[in-house]
Formats: structure tokens, C-alpha cells, sequence
């Protein structure tokens, strides 16, 4: 394998994150929070952006997009549903799409629910999936245009990956997620753990992103709302998957 992952911290709690295939140099980046410590990173490895790929059109996850555009002249590529609201795109993307970067298959998932148009994109050879703010550590974004059938329907979609897939999301929001997680189910031993962990990472400065899929669905309350184990957690037995997805947001939003 000749792919390398790196997790670069942006802005106050942003995360961007570089794919380099070391037979061709090329180098991807997924989401641009911001300009300068992308560029430093890449600088410091004599690496040249040759790729960056976004998952939405918020702010801080777009920033940098121009600046780095023009400081290596890379290939920008986005949602084609999203494009009014994006930088310029050289490539618009659909959800069922399968890129090409260095050789590497990118294939392109629909993730509506935090925004409409936000995509995610997986990379099998990097085991790796880049989710913005759709599936997110122990958590996943607000719904401030989808619907919660919407999300749910992308979080389904993430959770067929394969277990050992990195999810590579795009915020270091882990442990307030954990505080809430707790609320919902106190006595899952792996949330406990979990959340632990999340703590000790956090007191040395470490990262808690990017996380293992298998990690999220034995831990993250969004990812479990069909388990009926969750449904009588929140009182929802009889209830539809995104029935209780929904309610599990809603108490998320006003904890």
C-alpha cells in the first residue's frame, strides 16, 4: 500500500486530511477549513496538492479551497447539486460516481441531512471515508436543511462499509458527543470505555478523529437507532428506525 493519511487540525476544532500516494506524489486533500496549516503540512513534506475534494458548502470546510487552488493549481472537486455554493469546481460529482485519484477508486455517497447537497467520499484503498459533518465521532451533524429521514438514510448508507473503515469527519466535537451518549445509554460498556479514552486523548492533546466504523456502531446512539437495545433505551420499541434517529437528534439538540 502506497497510501498515506493524515489528519491535519484546522481552525478551533476542524479537521482537514491529506491522502499521498507515494508511487505517483500525488497528493489529495479532503475539505479546506482554512489556508495556512494545510499548506504548512504540505510544505513540510514536500508534498504538492494535486486533488481537493469537498463535502460541503460551509464555510469552514471551503476557506482555504481558493488559496490553495492557486498555490498548487490542483483539481477541485465537489458536489454538482451543491455547485451554486461551492468555490469553482473543475469537476462536479454525483452520489454514485467513482473518481480516479493516482489510481485509487474515490467513490462519491450521498450525505444529505446536515446540509442538501453534502457528499461523502470513500477511498477502499485507503480504508477510509471522508464524511464531513454526516457521520461524525460518536455523533453526527445537525440537521440545518435536511430531514432526519434524509440523514438517516445517508448514516445507513455509511454504516454498509466495511467494519475497518475510517470514518474522517470533519470536527473534534467527541467528547461533548460522549457526554451525551451517556445520557442515552448509560450502561453500554464500550460507550464507557469509549468515552475514557476520549477523555485521556483529549487531557494529552491527541486526536479522536479519524475513528473506525466498527467503533461507532458498537458507540455512537446515532448510528444505533435500529437496535432494539437502543428502542427501549429511548422508550421507542414499536417505532421506525428514523422515528427513533429522529428523537435521539432531538434530544442531542436541546442537551
Amino acid at each position: 500500500m502506497t497510501l498515506e493519511l493524515i489528519t491535519i487540525p484546522c481552525r478551533s476544532d476542524n479537521y482537514a486530511f491529506l491522502v499521498h500516494d507515494a508511487a505517483t506524489g500525488e497528493t489529495a486533500l479532503f475539505d479546506a477549513p482554512e489556508t495556512a496549516p494545510i499548506k504548512a503540512e504540505l510544505d513540510a513534506r514536500g508534498w504538492t496538492l494535486t486533488d481537493l475534494f469537498i463535502t460541503h458548502h460551509h464555510g469552514d470546510h471551503i476557506e482555504g479551497v481558493d488559496d490553495l487552488r492557486a498555490a498548487y493549481g490542483c483539481r477541485v472537486v465537489g458536489g454538482k447539486h451543491d455547485a451554486g455554493r461551492l468555490p469553482a469546481l473543475d469537476k462536479a460529482v454525483e452520489p454514485g460516481d467513482v473518481l480516479s485519484f493516482a489510481g485509487h477508486e474515490v467513490q462519491v455517497f450521498a450525505a444529505d441531512g446536515h446540509t442538501i447537497g453534502h457528499i461523502a467520499f470513500y477511498m477502499p484503498d485507503a480504508k477510509a471515508a471522508f464524511t464531513g459533518d454526516s457521520l461524525m465521532a460518536l455523533g453526527c451533524g445537525r440537521l440545518f436543511e435536511g430531514t432526519p429521514e434524509q440523514m438517516w438514510g445517508t448514516l445507513s448508507r455509511l454504516m454498509a462499509l466495511p467494519d475497518d473503515t475510517l470514518i474522517c469527519s470533519g470536527h473534534e466535537y467527541t467528547a461533548a458527543n460522549a457526554r451525551f451518549a451517556l445520557s442515552v445509554e448509560p450502561q453500554n460498556a464500550d460507550l464507557i470505555h469509549r468515552a475514557e479514552q476520549t477523555t485521556k486523548l483529549r487531557e494529552n492533546g491527541e486526536f479522536t478523529v479519524p475513528s473506525l466504523l466498527s467503533l461507532e456502531k458498537a458507540t455512537n446512539p446515532f448510528l444505533r437507532a435500529g437496535l432494539p437495545e437502543m428502542k427501549k433505551a429511548v422508550d421507542m420499541e414499536h417505532d421506525g428506525d428514523a422515528e427513533v434517529f429522529a428523537a435521539i437528534r432531538r434530544a442531542k439538540d436541546n442537551f
